[in-house]
Formats: structure tokens, sequence, C-alpha cells
């Protein structure tokens, strides 16, 4: 073969793809007939020049379309979860075909195998039906023809469609092919989330189909998910999932239309297999009536899917031969006696599959042999009767066949075994009987095959074989396993804390005996005291002492110190851009009896005394003072009326917001009064006068928007003191706008007169006042809002579900808060923190943020909200992050993240410091479900001891978490209570002690609910036409659909404002005019709204709910007509199709400024992508600054530049050249003449530069220059160093590469006004304080689902500056809009919370603790009490066994004793627990002596290491711990590349051989356990399909010496499904671990993901960033040739250096003046040296 280095790229494609081919046909020879893949044979004789043209071009088409394929697959795929924004209504499409293949290609599964098969496929499918997923599965006939030479696959084909069909619940479609009118019509009904199909198949004819299928789909709007290459737990499906974007489809668009033409020709070539003689035959035959004969001779019971298909396949199979020997075609090679005795042999595999259980089955031996070319032949033919039999018995609609096992018509290893038996082992001295029930079976069989053939009277013969002829290969045998089975069994060990936790399981597994050779072996480990050093016994520090900081460190160093006094003075600064004024000063509360918690505590009414002279003066000047101040207000309101007249008539919106603003600035109630009436007098002449001047269509509406503003204001404000005249003036106002209800309420007699209604009729605005008030003036509409105040809250007045927190506070309550973004929450927060604060100065708050950004938000809010004086080395708040800690342990407010606080509960020796936290508050408490870091929630919420507050405002299942927690704190009350009761009963037995009084403790978990928002969200779609933007309004049930509201509802957070509400009613009346609630749901007439001056917001929100709730009874009443009209007529054109987002931003973005919606934040989840976005929108404003410039403003500003630097270079010339006291007088006056020139000068050119307004969206008002002159100075040193620039435009960006200066920067100018466009990764979506006016999506992406839509559309809206918050979707589909609108967020069920060495970390606590009972209490909380496992028993079970087999794993690496004490290395093990399974092989690096014999120093200085062993040691390292693979399309070659090498070589040999060798070892060690463990599993579920729950079960057949023979075979068959050992699988293939979750049981098995095994991935190679760095330090070169994103670059550069520097710190401990230490210790100095380096990449 050529070697394809030097060829183009689509040659090395096509190369490629050959190779692959290959390797498939190879992989599954054996399990399809010997022919069915014989290439076409060009040069045979007879082919005609014609026929070798056309294959030929064939080819090349499907090597093009594999190229399209493989370029779109690569480049586009992304691996992520699958079901991010998955609907439970919407269903997701799995084509059929690669459904079969994909688990046709299972390597566990042989030829022939059918119930196998089976087995595979409902396990896939079970996969996502666990999930909640819904999906259907397609089927194209085109397809079909495709197996014309995979007969065993065509017949699989058609059980699979019959199966899925009859047994299961799936719904499965057939069309035509993917270009057929059918097809897209059902992409367009139901919009599918995706298509699941596989990119190879087993001929290039299906390789080809299935790649043009994808690529279709692709241009088709539905995204793909491949097959090949998943992987999933117990909560998500992981895959390879591609997106139809606009670069997919114009890639694909351009070689769709030969899609048509190949696959005609495909179709073409196909059908010409169908022309030979045996397909000519089965044309011949009448199928149905064989059917329905062997139908009618069948008894009753016998009348099975599996039984008609071996007699109808024999009886065509025989009439095939006797028609062909007939015929004498030579084609047949066996005699019609060897056929009939195949089919007799084929009969009775049939009557002991439908007689034996499975459990006998899967005892069947192990058979090395191959059918003969002869038989195979035969066998192949039969299939392909079989087939046929069984489409023919589909197509019969006469007769009630039994489909339920359909899926096991064949077993070849069974039929196999009869044929070996018949040919090697039956004899006269070894004749087995077949048992009665299994004979009688085979004989009504073979007796109704015989009559469906004519002329068949001479092959009547019970007797299996009547030919000699061998039907097997010569050399085929019994495989014997010759493999040494050592006994199965646990280590015995001793553990209390294991005892307690899986001491029940423990007791049904296998234990190893005490003689055992590997029990010594274990028993000889020499064990270490990690936690001291190895000779000087001096204590080793541990995870939280390798992080950044010390107090004790900034004390000594100056410029440390420096640095900590900046940090506290900009966090200060920062955390008054979050709105803190000033600081609450704390005062320490001491021996004070509680209070009462409750805000509601009883008055008790005490007699006033009679007031002193003194009171009375103070009363009196008190009193004088009102007066007088009413007195100013008054003649200020007399001064400045008559200019807000004026400038009322002449703007009117302005003037009255102004004059609003001056009313709010008064404080005599009655001036207010005053005030709002004229400003009502005034608006209502406006609007006589629009009326006078306009049409009705012309006016404008918000003028009387504004007269109902100021009539509600006086109604609701002024009530007291409004005057009767006032009341009628106010009534005619509303009489004359058409609203005569409202008007009769405020007065007491009508207005007389028909003739002056129709006056006055010019006035109105032609609508009823409710639906006045719902349509115009929702965003004005008064929230329900309580006016008494508590005492606990000073600047506001909080809502009943605020004071609710606050009473849980200070009861010592949990509590889980759910509440909507921005709606005031985390007041609690901050309310508990004083709470602890005010207790004392030891008590500890604990505040645990998921992301670092959200630590620093919290940190500046903490230090500017309250001050305390504190006894010295103490402070307020501290922090700990992994790479940075500060006053972690010496504050009373640590703010942290969840690794981190982890840490220090896991610590042994910090226990004393855990016991003074007295609350926790977890922020984004929703984590817990998320995809990484979950389980470290899981842990923490477990481990503490005090109450907590958990904030979210997205979880979907909060009471399920309450229950959680609930059981977590009810653990804790009884472990407190045995406490308790130890400690009563040893003091009883001693001496009293003076009891001490504590806070009393609460075990209540409360779960406090609001969901109501204080501003509407409105949703808007963009469109792009005829280069223009546009935005249309989209109402929240245009996404709903029957299917959904039927399934699912209608989503619990779906709300209406106002308007949408009157426009749902109204599209509700034009579909069914005659709905029987149509007057309760007229608004005019609907009982919460009618005659109502003043509706509010909940008003409204009840007439939305009472619409949802007709809607959902329209559908289950079936009124799907009316239901369909309702929402089409609700339903905005499509948008047409994607656009390029960077070309139509700068458009975007104008269009939002000139409708008001700014400021905004427009989210995208590519990094680059966010920052190109805001530095192409910088430059658009540049150029149309540019183009707003004249030549001759251009030219004056050059000149006066000129003539500047010329004034500079000469005042400084005359500065440096004499000194002020010796210049002259008239010296100093030209100086100071060329002085005031120069600044003259300056500000000239300082006005020609001035931006125009249309030219920035920078609010310049928002920020004062000396303000804004010193964040810049903060930012000056910030990796980011275009941001500044940007700002000056009012652009910034913000994501998670971008350093804390630079977020810092962007976050404050953006809360203070100045900056007003952010483009933003979901890096804002997690607590990031940032409200706007806008949100706006920009770009379609995975990322974009349920979770973080929510949390960023929440932004949206703030509450004191915004009526109503916006959403915009630009440039999104709408099916995806549509999924997210109606998606509900999912729910918090829980990661799989253990790895290996979590669980060594929970024996090192408990064996090192200081206090060991607290530590155990502790890790048996984590242990017995994960989300995941809550009210799921099957799942606490795996997690019991998979911590068992973890502690063996531990047992025979040397980390832990039988006693579970920890040995050698388990410090450095746990240190590096971030990189499972990297950590242990470090280990076995040191522990096999590989490091010693690399570091060898130089020969001038022992101390020193060459660079040669430095990049050796990176090499190694980045093999370890920086493993990030690259994309799937990079193959080594294909570019060239500035400076980095790119593709990280491979492991030295040396070490690659440890790292087999330790894989094996996990092989075993796991292996074993699984064999363990099978001895819990449920035997009766292990028999029936996973999917279907078809039972195989069954009384096993005793009296068989035949079954007994072949199915003698009970070792090895214990720990796999037996539906696997029908394909002679045994317990030994457990141990090569790569088709682990095919062959595991299902009720006993641990997560494939979870076993400690360091693979690398086939066809994928690692990036060489780490190493590449190391060699030429340049971080553009990273950027440029290893793909990362400058910010992204550092970051992973930082982390990899973070595991050096860890390892480096262990190793110095342990042994620090050893060659390895020491060598590490350079490697981190080296490497710290390269990373910062410069300036712009400080940490």
């Amino acid at each position: 073969m050529m070697d394809p280095g030097g060829s183009n790229p689509e040659e090395v494609a096509i190369h490629k793809e050959d190779e692959a081919f290959s390797v498939d046909a190879g992989y599954f020879e054996g399990k399809v007939a010997s022919d069915s893949r014989k290439p076409v044979d060009l040069n045979a004789p007879g082919t005609s020049t014609e026929k070798k043209e056309e294959c030929s071009g064939l080819k090349k088409k499907y090597k093009f379309i594999a190229i399209m394929s493989k370029r779109v697959t690569h480049q586009h795929s992304i691996f992520a979860s699958l079901f991010n924004d998955y609907v439970e209504s919407d269903v997701f499409v799995i084509d059929g075909d690669s459904l079969l293949l994909s688990c046709a290609f299972d390597e566990s599964l042989k030829k022939g195998q059918s119930l196998h098969l089976f087995f595979l496929v409902e396990r896939f499918l079970l996969n996502f039906t666990d999930k909640g997923a819904r999906y259907v599965v397609v089927f194209f006939q085109d397809m079909e023809q495709m197996y014309s030479q995979c007969h065993t696959l065509k017949s699989w084909r058609t059980q699979l469609i019959i199966h899925l069909q009859k047994n299961t619940d799936t719904t499965v479609y057939t069309f035509a092919n993917f270009l057929s009118e059918q097809w897209k019509s059902f992409l367009r009904d139901q919009s599918p989330y995706f298509l699941m199909v596989s990119d190879k198949g087993m001929t290039p004819e299906q390789t080809c189909f299935l790649n043009m299928l994808m690529l279709d789909s692709l241009v088709n709007n539905m995204d793909v998910v491949l097959t090949a290459g998943q992987q999933y737990d117990h909560l998500r499906v992981y895959g390879y999932h591609i997106r139809s974007s606009l670069r997919t489809k114009m890639f694909i668009a351009v070689h769709e239309k030969n899609f048509e033409v190949t696959l005609k020709k495909i179709i073409k070539s196909q059908k010409q297999n169908l022309s030979k003689p045996l397909f000519k035959f089965l044309k011949t035959i009448n199928g149905k009536e064989q059917v329905q004969k062997c139908f009618s001779l069948l008894p009753t019971h016998k009348k099975d899917a599996r039984a008609i298909t071996c007699v109808v396949s024999c009886a065509i199979a025989l009439r095939i031969y006797a028609e062909s020997k007939t015929n004498e075609d030579d084609n047949m090679s066996l005699t019609l006696e060897e056929a009939s005795d195949l089919c007799k042999m084929q009969c009775l595999c049939v009557a002991l599959m439908i007689t034996l259980p499975l459990s006998q089955r899967a005892r069947i031996r192990k058979l090395n042999g191959k059918w003969n070319k002869n038989a195979s032949s035969f066998m192949d033919m039969y299939t392909l009767c079989a087939d046929f039999a069984l489409t023919q018995m589909r197509d019969h609609s006469n007769i009630k066949i039994d489909w339920t096992y359909v899926s096991d018509i064949s077993d070849d290893l069974l039929l196999t075994n009869i044929v070996y038996y018949c040919e090697k082992e039956d004899s006269t001295d070894f004749k087995l009987e077949f048992g009665d029930e299994i004979n009688q079976l085979y004989k009504c069989l073979w007796e109704t095959a015989l009559i469906l053939v004519p002329k068949s009277q001479h092959l009547q013969s019970y007797e299996l074989r009547k030919t000699s002829k061998p039907f097997l290969s010569q050399d085929s045998s019994v495989q014997v396993e010759k493999k040494k089975v050592l006994p199965v069994g646990l280590i015995p060990i001793q553990s209390d804390v294991i005892e307690d936790y899986a001491g029940d399981m423990i007791k049904e597994l296998p234990v190893l005996s005490s003689d055992d050779p590997r029990i010594p072996c274990l028993m000889n480990v020499e064990t270490y005291d990690e936690l001291l050093h190895w000779h000087i016994e001096r204590p080793l520090s541990d995870d939280y002492d390798r992080t950044k900081c010390d107090f004790n460190d900034r004390v000594k160093d100056k410029w440390e110190l420096r640095n900590y006094q900046k940090l506290q003075t900009i966090q200060h600064y920062y955390g008054q851009s979050l709105g803190v004024k000033a600081p609450k000063q704390i005062i320490l509360q001491t021996d004070q009896p509680e209070e009462k918690s409750s805000a509601h505590k009883a008055v008790i009414r005490k007699k006033e005394p009679q007031k002193k002279k003194k009171d009375q003066i103070i009363e009196d000047n008190l009193k004088k003072n009102k007066a007088e101040e009413e007195k100013r207000e008054q003649q200020q309101w007399k001064t400045v009326a008559r200019s807000f007249e004026k400038e009322i008539m002449v703007d009117l919106f302005s003037g009255l917001k102004k004059l609003e603003n001056l009313i709010i600035s008064f404080q005599t109630p009655y001036i207010k009064y005053q005030a709002r009436l004229r400003a009502l007098a005034l608006c209502f002449e406006k609007w006589i006068e629009e009326c006078k001047m306009k049409s009705q269509v012309q006016r404008d509406i918000q003028i009387v928007v504004e007269i109902m503003k100021r009539i509600q204001a006086v109604m609701s404000h002024h009530q007291d003191i409004l005057q009767k005249d006032d009341q009628r003036q106010i009534a005619t106002y509303l009489s004359k706008l058409g609203f005569e209800s409202l008007a009769c309420l405020l007065r007491s007699t009508k207005l007389p007169g028909q003739m002056e209604e129709r006056t006055e009729s010019r006035y109105a605005v032609g609508v009823g006042s409710v639906r006045f008030q719902l349509q115009y003036m929702g965003p004005h509409l008064l929230r329900d809002e309580r006016s008494d105040p508590d005492p606990r809250v000073q600047h506001f007045i909080p809502d009943t579900w605020q004071r609710e927190l606050l009473d849980a506070v200070d009861k010592n309550e949990s509590a889980v808060i759910v509440a909507p973004t921005s709606s005031g929450k985390t007041y609690a927060s901050y309310y508990c923190m004083e709470k602890v604060l005010t207790q004392s100065n030891e008590a500890v708050v604990v505040y645990v943020a998921p992301t670092k950004a959200l630590v620093n938000q919290v940190v500046a809010t903490v230090m500017s909200q309250f001050n305390k004086q504190l006894p010295n080395g103490m402070a307020l708040c501290g922090v700990f992050t992994r790479d940075y800690r500060t006053d972690a342990l010496n504050s009373q407010v640590l703010v942290t993240v969840p690794q981190c606080f982890e840490i220090l509960l896991l610590s042994p020796h910090r226990q004393e410091w855990v016991k003074k936290i007295k609350y926790v508050i977890f922020d984004e408490v929703h984590c817990l479900g998320g995809e990484i870091g979950a389980e470290t929630w899981d842990h923490i919420i477990s481990m503490i001891r005090c109450p907590f507050l958990a904030l979210s405002a997205t979880i979907s299942n909060p009471e399920h978490l309450t229950e959680w927690l609930q059981s977590v704190q009810k653990y804790w009350q009884q472990n407190d209570e045995r406490e308790m009761s130890h400690i009563s009963k040893s003091l009883q037995k001693g001496i009293k002690k003076k009891t001490v009084k504590t806070e009393r403790m609460s075990y209540n978990v409360r779960l406090v609910q609001y969901d109501k928002r204080y501003n509407d969200l409105e949703k808007y779609i963009c469109s792009v036409k005829d280069s223009d933007v546009n935005f249309e309004h989209y109402h929240p049930c245009a996404f709903l659909t029957i299917d959904h509201m039927k399934n699912c509802g209608i989503p619990r957070d779906l709300t209406f404002s106002p308007r949408e509400s009157i426009q749902l009613y109204d599209c509700m009346v034009s579909a069914w005019p005659q709905m029987p609630n149509l007057k309760a749901l007229d608004p005019e007439k609907n009982i919460h709204l009618k005659n109502k001056l003043i509706i509010t917001k909940n008003d409204a929100t009840e007439y939305g709910e009472a619409l949802k709730e007709e809607l959902i009874q329209w559908v289950q009443k079936g009124h799907d007509k009316k239901v369909s009209q309702v929402l089409e007529s609700l339903g905005t054109k499509e948008p047409y199709d994607e656009v390029d987002c960077s070309k139509y931003f700068p458009l975007l973005v104008e269009k939002l400024d000139k409708i008001n919606k700014l400021p905004a934040l427009f989210f995208a989840f590519e990094l680059n992508l966010v920052e190109n976005l805001a530095v192409s929108l910088c430059k658009h404003l540049s150029t149309k600054r540019k183009m707003k410039q004249t030549e001759e403003e251009t030219k004056n500003i050059q000149k006066f530049q000129a003539r500047a630097e010329k004034l500079e270079k000469s005042l400084k010339a005359t500065q440096t050249e004499t000194r002020p006291s010796s210049r002259s007088s008239s010296k100093n006056e030209e100086l100071m003449i060329k002085q005031a020139n120069y600044n003259s000068l300056k500000q000239k050119i300082e006005k020609f530069n001035e931006i125009p307004s249309d030219c920035t969206y920078a609010d310049v008002t928002a920020v004062d220059k000396e303000t804004l002159s010193q964040m810049y100075d903060r930012t000056r040193y910030s990796r980011n160093t275009n941001l500044i620039p940007l700002s000056h435009k009012g652009i910034g960006y913000h994501h998670g590469s971008v350093d804390a200066k630079g977020r810092r920067l962007v976050e404050m100018l953006f809360r203070m006004g100045y900056i007003r466009v952010v483009t933003a990764t979901s890096s804002l979506a997690l607590g990031i304080n940032m409200p706007c006016k806008s949100v706006v999506f920009l770009k379609d992406s995975l990322y974009l689902d349920a979770l973080n839509y929510r949390q960023m559309a929440g932004r949206a809206g703030r509450r004191g500056h915004d009526l109503v918050g916006n959403v915009y979707f630009f440039n999104i589909p709408m099916p995806k809009v549509k999924k997210l609108l109606k998606s509900n967020v999912p729910e918090l069920r829980g990661q799989f919370t253990l790895s290996v060495t979590f669980i060594l970390r929970l024996m090192l606590l408990a064996a090192k603790a200081d206090d060991k009972n607290d530590a155990k209490s502790k890790v048996l909380s984590m242990l017995m009490h994960p989300l995941m496992s809550f009210k799921h028993p099957s799942e606490a079970q795996m997690l019991k066994l998979y911590c068992i087999f973890s502690l063996q794993f531990l047992l025979y690496e040397g980390y832990l004793n039988q006693d579970c004490e920890p040995t050698s290395f388990t410090g450095l093990v746990t240190h590096l627990h971030y990189h499972e399974p990297s950590n242990f092989v470090f280990v076995r690096f040191l522990q096999k002596g590989l490091f010693h014999q690399l570091c060898k120093p130089s020969l001038e200085d022992s101390t020193k290491f060459p660079d040669s062993v430095m990049e050796t040691l990176v090499l190694i390292l980045a093999n370890l711990f920086g493993r990030r693979y690259l994309p799937p399309n990079k193959f080594p070659g294909e570019e060239e590349f500035f400076q980095s090498k790119v593709f990280l070589d491979k492991l030295p040999d040396d070490f690659a051989s440890v790292v087999e060798e330790y894989n094996w070892k996990v092989q075993t060690v796991f292996g074993d356990c699984i064999l363990a463990g099978s001895k819990l599993t449920e035997m009766e579920k292990e028999h029936q399909l996973p999917l279907s729950k078809i039972k195989f079960s069954g009384k096993e057949c005793m009296d068989s010496g035949l079954v007994d023979h072949l199915m003698s075979c009970c070792e090895g068959r214990s720990a796999i499904t037996p539906f696997a050992c029908l394909s002679g699988n045994t317990d030994h293939d457990l141990m090569n671990m790569r088709s682990l979750s095919s062959l595991m049981m299902q009720t006993a098995h641990i997560p494939e993901t979870q076993i400690p095994l360091l693979s690398f991935k086939e066809k994928r190679y690692l990036n060489s960033y780490a190493l590449d760095f190391f060699k030429h330090g340049c971080m553009d070169a990273i950027v440029e040739d290893n793909g990362y994103n400058s910010g992204e670059a550092y970051y992973v550069l930082r982390d990899f250096y973070l595991s050096i520097a860890s390892i480096s710190v262990s190793l110095k401990e342990m042994c620090e003046n050893d060659p390895v230490a020491l060598a590490f210790e350079q490697l981190r100095s080296l490497y710290h040296e390269k990373l910062h380096a410069d300036k712009q990449v400080r940490p």
C-alpha cells in the first residue's frame, strides 16, 4: 500500500477511509455469510466496459461522500451530554439500521445469536428510556435492499422491526428513503431533537447511504448524533453531537444534488443481486399459503413465531433443493438428504430453544468450529428463507401469531453444538436421549415441515443424521478453558466504618481464606504515616496548606502586605458598584437573652405616661419644623409649577418624567397630591389636543397611559385627602375616555343626557377599561407589596416569603430557597452573616459559591456591607480557592468554592475549625445536578453538622431536594442524640460538671418557594431581511404543541405579560366564538378584573392562569382543531435561514439602541466569537466615526497635533535648560504663554476627538473621569489588554478565561451604566450581579440548554429601572427556541458520588482525624446519604458494591492495610485527587523507581538536572495531568505549525509498560470483584430482556441427556449476563474491560466509567500544549498552534503548573534531599518562571 504522507488531503482521507473500512469488514467476518462481501471483480471475463465504468464511478462516489461525512464529523462534532435542553414531550429519531449495525458490531456478539443481539439492542434503548427520553425508530425501505448479500443481518432487521412494533412501546416509522416527501413532512411536523445514526455500515453501499442520510439531515436543520462512541452514567448519555449550523449546511449544500443520483445508482446496483435464481424462486412461492397451512397444522400452544419460522423456512429450503436437483442445478452442492439432515437438526435446535429456560441455555459449550463451504451456503440460504418466512408472517393479517419470542429465532452456537454432537460424539455407545418434551416438539416441527414439502415421503425419518458427510470444518473441537481460575473472594477487612455502612453486603460476598497466597503479600506491605515526614517525623502539609498566600507571610513581606491592602480597597470599591452604600457596624452581643424571632410578635400595649414638659417642647418643635417644611415645599411648587406646565405641553413625556422626580423628592403628601392632580389635568389637555388634531388610528395612546397612571397614583396614595370635587373631576376624565363603569364608581349619580355621552365619545380610547389596562399598561400595573416594615430589615420592606427566610435564620433552621433571579433571595444570606457576626468573634459562616467570579463578588459585598472590630490576627472575611487563599481559617465569613470547602471538611487536623461553623450558605445549589463537580456538592452537604441555606433560581423538583436534605438532617439528629446520651451516661458515673448554655440546634429544613418575577419577560424573534434586522414579538404559547400539552401540560414557569393574556384571549375567541366560558374569561366581565380602577400585577397573573387552565381543558376534551387554530394565530413567521452573526451584529446592536433596549447582555458559547464580536463592533463604531469626520476636520486635527507636539518639545527644552529660580521674568512670561497655548491646543484636539453620541454606546454621564481613570489604572496589568479601549466605546466582553481584573472592570462599568454592550459566555449565568434591560442569544449551541437559558434570561429587567425585561433570539433556529421555552429545567437527581481516591480520602479522615467519632459520623453520612440513592435502593446497593470494590483495589495496590489504615504514598495520591487515575499511575512510577532512573543530576552540580531530564519529566506529566485531546480532525503531518509540536509524544517505553501493568492490575482486581459481586444478582430479572421485560425463565429440563451434555459449562458463567453466554462469552471476558457494559449483569453492576483505567483513545491525539510551552515559553504559539483562546491558554497551563507544584511540595516534604524531589523542585521553578515571565500573564 502506498504511503499517503505526501498526498493531498482528499487522497489522505480516501486512503484512511479504505483502511478503516477494511478493518470493519474484518471485524464482522464470520457474523454474516462468507459470500456477503465479495467485491465486484472488474477484470472477470464477461464484464462489459460499461459495467466497469459504472462500478468504478460508483466507488468514487462512495469515497467522496465518505470524505464529506468524515470532515463534517471531525470538524463539527462535540462530545457532550445529549439531553441538555431535552424536553419530555420532544422526540428524537433513531435510525433503525444504525441501531442494528451498532449492536451487531459489538465484539461480544457472535454470529447467529439473535437473542444476544436483541439484548444489546434493548440495553441500548433502555439507556434512553430510563432517563425519560422519548424516541422513535425509523427504517428506510431502500436500505433493506442493501442487505441482499448479508442475509443474517437482513433477517435480524426484519425481526427487529417486528419486535419493536409488537413487544415494546416504541413507535416505528417506515419511509421509502430520506429524499421522500413523507420523510420531509415528518421532519417538519415533528421537529425531532436530533437523528441518531451510524457513520459506518457493513458494506460500502450501506456506509454511503448512512453518510448521505446524516448529511441530508444536517442540511434539513436536524442535528445528528453518532451511535458510535457513546458513554453513559446513571443520569446522562454522552455522545458525538453534530449541530446543523450555517457553516455545515453551506459545506454540504454544494454537493447535495449528487445524493439523489448516487442513491439511484446504489439501488440499481443492489437490485441486480435480486435477479439471482434463489430470489427468483422465492418470488414463485406463495408464502402466505405456506404460513397459513403451517399455522393450522401446529398445535394451539405451539403457534410461536420461532416454531412457524422454523417450519416454513425448512419447508422452503427443502423445496428449493428438491427443485434444484430436478433441474440438475450444480450450485446446490449438498444432496437433498444432507439438506434434510440439516433441517432436522434445525428443528431440534428450535425445540431446545422453545423448551429450555435461559439459565440452562447459558451453559452451552463453547465450540471452535465453522461450517464448511457447502453447509455454509445452505445455512445462508436457510437464513434468507427465514427472513422470507418472517416477512410473510408479518404481512399475513388473517392469523394471530404469538410474536413474543421473535427475538429468539436463531441460535447458531446451539445448532453447531448439535451438529458437532452428531458428527463426532453420537455413537451406539454414546447415544443421548432428547427428553420427552423436547422429542415431542422436535417431531412435531419436522412432521409439519415435511407436510409443506411435496413428495417428501422418502425424507420421513426422525433420526438426526442419515448421511455421513460432515457439515463442520475438520478442525472443529470443543473449546476448553485453560486459564487457571483463582478462588473468587474478597480480602477480609476490619473497619468499623465499613462494617456500619456495608457490613450486610460484605456478609453475603465470598471472602478469601487466610491461607490464600494473596493475603501474606498484603500483610508484608510496609506502612507509613503519611501525615509525618518519612525521616524527621515533622508534620506534613495538607491540601489547605498548598494553596497560595498566608497571613503570616503577608506580615513578613511588605510587598505582599501592600498588595493585600490594595486588594481590600479594590474589594470595597467593587462592593459599592453592587449597590452597597455604607458598611454596617457590627456590635457584639454579650449575655443578652434570646428574643423571640418571629416578626409577628404580640404587641403589649402599656398605659402611656404623662408627657414631661421637655418632651412636649420637642414634640412642638417637630410640628413646627414640619409646618415650615410644608410651607417651603408649597412655595417651591408654586415657583416651578408654571415652568413644568410649559415643558409638559412642549414635550409631554420628558416633562412628566422630571415632574415625577420632583414629586418623589417632596415629603408633604398634600403637595404630592396637588402636583399629581395638576399633572393629570395637563395630560388630559394634551389628550384632547391629540384627539382634535389626529384621527383615532394616529393618536398616541401612551398619553392615556400617563393619564391612567396619574389617576391610579392619586387613588392609591392619596385616598385619605382626596377632595370630592377632585374625585368628580377624575370621574369626568374617565367618562370622557370611555371608561363609564369606572366613572360610576367615583360618583354617586350618573351624568344626565345621551348627548353628552355622544360628544364625549370623541375622546374615548375605543376599548374597555380592563382591556386598556392589560393591553397598554401592563408594565405599569401596581405590585401587591406589603406596607408594614420589618424591624430586621432597614432599607426595604420585605415580602412574606422573605420574612419566612428571616424567621428560619432566627430559629437556626435550614432552608431551601427557590426564587427567580433578582428577587431578593440572597438578602437572607447577609442577614444570616450579620446574626452570626453579632454572636461572637469565633463563630463562622461559610458561603459556598460555584465559581471564583461569584466568590469575588460575594467577598466584595461582605467587606463593603459589614464592619467589625476584631482581635488581632482575625479578619472579617476570608477567601479559599484552589489557586488563592487569604484569611481562610482566621475569618468569620469564609467564601469558598465547593472543592476547597471539601478539603477543609476532609482534613483530619481541621476538625476544631469545622466545629466553629454555625451556618453554611450554598449559592446556586442546583449545581448538585451538574455534569462537573456535582459530587463535591453532594459530599459537603452531607458532611456539615450545622444549619444551612440552599439558594437557587432553577430547581424543578425542590420538594425532592428538601426531602433528601431533611433525611440528612435526621441522620445528624439521631447521631447527636446518641452522643448526648453517651455524655449523659459518663457524667452520671463521674462528677457533675457545670453545664454551658449552648444555642439551640434545629434539624428542620424549610422549603421556601416564590415563583413571581417583579418584571415580565417578553420574547422577540430577530430576523434579517433586506439587510435589516427585524424584531417580532413571540407569544409564550406559540411554542406549545398539542402533543406537549397532552403529555406534559404547560410548563410551570410559563407566564404571560398582561398584553399577552389579552392576545391569547382574542385568539381563543376567534377560534371558538361560542366557547362555554366566554363570559367568565371576558376581561371586562372577569370576576378578578371587572370594574377595577386599579388592576394589580397579581390580578393580571390570575387572569393569565385562568386562560391557561381553559386551554388545557380544550386539549383534554379533544378540541384539537380549535387549539391548533389558537396556536397558529399566536405564532410568528419563522425567520429566514441562519445568517452570519459577525456580519449583522453591529446592525443588531444599533437597532436595539434606537428602540432604547440597551444596556444588554449578548450571550454566545464560543470564547473567540465573544471577543471577536466585541472587537468588530468597536471597529464598526470607529469606521462610522471616521465617515462622519470631514476632510477639513481631519486636516485641522493633524495641524493642531503638529503644533502641540512642537510646543511640547519647546516646553521640555526650556524646562531642562534653566532652573525656575534662574529664569528671567520675560522667560517666565514666554513659558507661561507657551503653556497656555499648549493647553488651548490640547482642548481643541480633545474637542475634535470627542466621540459623537451615535458612535459610542458608552454613557459618559454614568461615571466621572477621575473614577474611570482609577479603574483603568487598576486594570493596567490585565492580560486582556483590549478591554480598556473597548470600554471607551461602551463595549465589553466576559468569559471564564478573562482574568479577574478584566472581569471586575467589565462588571463594575456595566453596573454603573458606563458600558452598555457586553458579549459573554455562560460565565455570567451563575449568580453574577449584572442586571440589564435586554438579553440577546446570538448563536445556537449544544450548551444553550434549559438551565442556562433561564439563568441568562433572568438577567433581563432591572428592578427599579426597567418596567419589562426583553429576551431576543438572534440566529437561533425556531425549533431550538421552542425547546428552550417549553423545557423544564432538569430535575436534581444526584451524580455518582464515589471514586477510588475519594474513598481513600474518607479512610484517611477516619483513621487520622483528631476527633475520630466526629470523623466516623461524617464518613458514614457521606456514604449513606448521597442524593443519587435517595429513594433508590438499587442505586444504594450499587454504591455499596463500588465502595467494596474500591477498597479491594486500594488493598491490592498497598494504599490501605486490612484495618483500612493508610499506608505508603496515601498523602500524595489524595493530594492529586483531581486527576484520578493518573495519580495512581504516577505513584506506581515512583514505586518502580522509574523517576530515580530518569533523574540523574549533571556532573557539574549534583543539585541541577539537564534540560533533557526536565523535558522528559514534562512529557510524562503531560501524559498524566495534561490530558486534553485534540479535535478528531487533527492528524500529524497535515498542518504546519508556528512553534509548537502540537501532537504529544507517547510515554517512554519503560513508563508505558508500567501503565500497561497498572491497567492489567485494575482489570484483574475489578474483574475479580465483579465475579464476587455476582452473588448479589436477582436472577429472575437477569433472565428477562431489559426493555420489553420478556421472560426467558422457566423450569429446567431434567430428563434430557443431550441437554446435560451440550449445556455442561457451569463454571465461568456466573458474573456475566446469561444473554451474553449464548455467544460463548465467559467470566474471563470481563477481564479485558473493553465490552464491559455489554457483559455485566443488569442487577449487580458498576459504571464502566468509574473503573480507574488509564486509557489512551485510539485514533485520537493528546494536545502537547504543556510540553510545547515548556520548550518555547511562547503564549502566542499556544494560541496559534495548539488551538486555545489566549485566556484559556493561561488557565490550562496554570492548572498544569499547579499539579507540578503539588507533586513538588509533597515529594520535598517526604524526602527533601532525594534526587527526584530536587528534580521536581527544579521543574516547578522553571515552569513558574516561564508562565510568569511576561507581565501580561500575571495571575
